[in-house]
């Protein structure tokens, strides 16, 4: 077994992909991502709620206007990915809804259960990344929705503390650039929020297996769930577009349809890059982590030790 993946051949690369493609097929990708995406549409409010309440009482220490900064960050961040149809009439009428009504309810009941209710989606993302490597077995079910909610929780703490600064930092740093790079700047964005989700990516595969791989052998997965997203996301609005224009609508119906397809294809996207690497594994095994091994080592040394052993262990 070895860390590093050799120079892969053209054999190698087809095995790869019929092998990714087939995994995907037995493990019931579309089922897997309905699944998730449905988790994530019910657990929005929810996600909002827990993020914005929580930023009502650490955000006014960055400025009075810091909140509502980050609510249109927020909004211009979402009509990134999403068409302007569920843009308008779902998340933005949400947010709004949400910071304005949001500093009473952290301290209520219902903050709390929004918080379990939140955690649903990643909840989803984590069963799909297990199911691909196959270590359902390795895990409890009930261990792991409560792992799901401890990393909801973990990534609402991220998300409130860097909040106001990735609102005010783009404006902070422009003032101090000189003019031609502004340009520069505002073109930056975009990238920037795509490795932004290839990092987001990447750390929810390492956190969600119970055998974590080395972070360097889930990049190239991250890379695929990140290109997929985005590359069916765009080709989703351009579709949900040209649909607009000819006049053939569902009706009320289309937003919430609309919102579903995004959401779908994330989880799409997030349990095809799992995929992809379970079945780079398969063909070339890493070992473990290091601080797995450190942690097994420990946990053998603590057992000889319980059982009266005095043979010296050195860790692998």
């Amino acid at each position: 077994m070895t860390d590093q993946i050799p120079r892969p051949s053209r054999h190698h690369l087809l095995r790869i992909a019929r092998r990714t493609l087939a995994k995907s097929w037995d493990d019931s990708i579309f089922a897997e991502s309905a699944q998730a995406g449905f988790w994530s549409v019910l657990s929005l409010p929810p996600l909002l709620l827990g993020m914005l309440g929580s930023l009502s009482y650490i955000a006014p220490l960055f400025g009075p206007d810091t909140l509502a900064t980050i609510q249109d960050r927020l909004i211009g961040m979402a009509s990134s990915f999403f068409s302007k149809n569920v843009v308008v009439e779902i998340i933005e009428p949400t947010v709004r809804d949400i910071v304005s009504n949001a500093r009473g309810e952290v301290v209520s009941l219902g903050f709390v259960i929004s918080l379990w209710a939140g955690s649903s989606a990643i909840s989803a993302f984590v069963d799909s990344v297990v199911e691909a490597h196959d270590q359902t077995a390795l895990r409890h079910p009930v261990r792991q929705r409560f792992f799901a909610l401890g990393l909801y929780v973990a990534m609402l703490v991220i998300a409130v503390a860097g909040a106001p600064f990735a609102a005010l930092g783009p404006h902070a740093v422009a003032e101090h650039l000189p003019a031609r790079w502004t340009d520069l700047l505002r073109f930056g964005y975009y990238p920037a929020l795509v490795l932004g989700l290839l990092v987001a990516v990447t750390v929810l595969y390492r956190v969600s297996l119970p055998k974590p791989l080395p972070s360097h052998r889930l990049v190239m997965g991250a890379v695929l769930a990140t290109t997929v997203f985005v590359v069916a996301t765009l080709g989703l609005r351009v579709y949900l577009r040209y649909i607009t224009s000819t006049g053939y609508t569902y009706g009320a119906l289309a937003t919430p349809i609309a919102f579903l397809l995004f959401a779908f294809l994330l989880g799409f996207a997030i349990m095809l890059g799992a995929e992809l690497n379970a079945a780079v594994q398969e063909e070339w095994p890493a070992e473990s982590t290091h601080l797995r091994r450190l942690r097994e080592w420990m946990a053998t040394r603590t057992t000889r030790n319980d059982r009266g052993c005095d043979d010296p262990l050195t860790p692998s």
